[in-house]
């Protein structure tokens, strides 16, 4: 599996939501880099967000949000070392 640009993108929005609170949502503003833009109105048509310019996480966006919170934990956390 190859993560493209776009979908890096994409991921890296969903982690910007906070997946504690249903009300928390984000505004992509238009001054936003294009790639941000482009990456949100991505994830509206998945029906991960609930506008094109941000809003809220859907059932479902919430749900990815969890999940790649999770795998970025445990990406980034370092192991103990074991004697």
């Amino acid at each position: 599996m190859i993560l493209d640009s776009d979908l890096t993108d994409e991921m890296e929005l969903l982690l910007t939501f906070d997946p504690s609170s249903a009300q928390l949502g984000l505004k992509i503003h238009s001054s936003a880099a294009p790639e941000v833009i482009a990456a949100a109105r991505r994830l509206y048509a998945k029906q991960l967000i609930d506008q094109e310019d941000g809003g809220f996480l859907t059932p479902l966006g919430h749900e990815a949000t969890e999940h790649m919170q999770a795998v970025y934990q445990i990406l980034t956390t370092t192991p103990a070392k074991t004697s």
